[in-house]
């Protein structure tokens, strides 16, 4: 497992494959584009240049967040804010389904941060992080809304666990 930033901070291992996915995407985007361009006889440096600057958008929309934790915090960074969540500090835990299903975790400073569960399944420790700070949460009385659904993720977490495990020894599942 991957480790970043402060001593005890563990960082999401599957960060720089999904950065190398948008930026992969973002170079046969940039490539296409002029090649088509190119070839209709219409390639100018200003049009280059708008192809390029295209590109570099899509690849800052498909960067994914950097997610990692530590005692008591869980940061969630974008190409443009920093998220920094105190998860000693919880008061609502929500989970939003749709396209793209992400949990929204709200803490009593009034700080805010989004993640995707599947970023949690893939990193154990970070559940780890964020699990003891749910659980000084609770034992504050902070956290009054998302403990059973942070149960269920609980859940969900440790099955996918086991079955690595189990995946890893060879044994039968």
């Amino acid at each position: 497992m991957e480790r970043r930033g402060a001593a005890g901070s563990a960082g999401d291992r599957n960060w720089r494959a999904g950065a190398r996915l948008a930026v992969t995407c973002a170079l046969l985007f940039c490539a296409m584009a002029l090649l088509v361009d190119w070839d209709a006889g219409s390639l100018t440096s200003p049009r280059a240049l708008l192809w390029l600057t295209v590109s570099a958008v899509v690849g800052f929309v498909l960067l994914p967040p950097r997610v990692s934790a530590g005692p008591g915090r869980l940061v969630v960074r974008t190409p443009w804010r920093r998220h920094v969540v105190h998860t000693d500090a919880l008061t609502t835990v929500r989970q939003f389904a749709g396209v793209s299903s992400h949990l929204v975790l709200r803490d009593v400073h009034g700080h805010r941060a989004e993640l995707d569960p599947r970023v949690l399944i893939a990193n154990p420790l970070i559940w780890h992080e964020l699990d003891t700070g749910v659980r000084r949460s609770m034992e504050r009385g902070t956290l009054r809304q998302g403990a059973a659904l942070l149960d269920r993720l609980g859940h969900r977490i440790d099955d996918e666990t086991v079955r690595e495990v189990l995946r890893a020894s060879g044994l039968p599942r």
